[in-house]
Parts: structure tokens; sequence; C-alpha cells
């Protein structure tokens, strides 16, 4: 019983991984250099953001 339920389930699998379009090289490297360029842009707001509340924060702990 338990053989026939996992010949089913992968030969399942297997049918599905048939019908799904797989991006082109050149896709794959496109996509992967937006989402590289994407968190370096992330990255550099989200550590101006620190930069500028920790200086903030800064100086009105020494102004007191």
């Amino acid at each position: 019983m338990k053989n026939n339920f996992l010949a089913r389930y992968f030969s399942g699998v297997w049918n599905e991984l048939k019908k799904v379009s797989w991006p082109t090289r050149q896709e794959v490297l496109n996509h992967t250099v937006i989402v590289v360029i994407s968190a370096t842009i992330a990255v550099a707001v989200t550590g101006l953001v620190d930069l500028g509340l920790s200086k903030l924060i800064q100086y009105f702990v020494e102004t007191r």
C-alpha cells in the first residue's frame, strides 16, 4: 500500500514538474542582478537612516 502511494505521489510530482516553465540562463542572470542591486540600495538606505537617527539621538543626549 505504501509503495503504491509513494509511486503515485512521485509520478504526480514528475508530471507537474514537466509543466513548469523554467527560466532561461539569461533570465536568471538578469533577475539575479536586479535582486543584488535592489538589496544593495535597501542596505544603503537603511544604513543612512540608521546613521542619521543615531546622530540625532546623540545630539539630543549631548545637549542635555
